[in-house]
């Protein structure tokens, strides 16, 4: 059993579903909820609880893009690649981010500060090109705006207009 207070949450929000099989996937969104990603040891509560292999847990876990293996940035941005923000100039964003943060896509920053991820759609298409930051939506970005939205971030430690 764990010991820190933290553990203890994610081990009540296990044992708040059924200990049976078909509460899986249930069971990994709540983990996720609370600890932002799931961790090798959060998968191993899970398989103790629910008695299977951690390796059937790891499964489920990567055949579903909602779930992330590592811990999530501070900052998560998400790029829009939809048709939209694709003919406004969202790759030209994302080649200029993964610069500025020295990250590809999927990555967290050296320091925990950033994750940079793309989606297909944000729906925000007309003010495209979009971002968000933290669920936060930025619009209509060129390069030298999206700059400026970085450093700002950076220096506040958490997403700022």
């Amino acid at each position: 059993m764990a010991t820190t207070a933290k553990a203890g949450n994610v081990d009540g929000v296990i044992r708040e579903h059924p200990p049976f099989r078909e509460h899986l996937i249930s069971i990994l969104q709540d983990v996720q909820e609370v600890e932002g990603y799931l961790s090798r040891e959060n998968i191993n509560r899970i398989s103790e609880y629910l008695h299977l292999p951690s390796s059937k847990i790891f499964g489920v876990a990567t055949f579903y893009n909602q779930f992330r293996l590592t811990k999530p940035g501070k900052i998560q941005i998400q790029v829009c690649r939809g048709t939209a923000c694709h003919v406004k100039g969202s790759l030209n964003l994302l080649d200029s981010l993964k610069l500025l943060l020295g990250v590809e896509v999927g990555q967290t920053t050296k320091d925990g500060m950033f994750t940079l991820e793309t989606v297909a759609c944000l729906g925000g298409c007309s003010i495209a090109p979009v971002i968000t930051a933290n669920g936060r939506f930025f619009g209509r970005l060129d390069k030298k705006r999206l700059e400026e939205l970085v450093v700002k971030f950076r220096e506040a430690g958490e997403v700022v207009a």
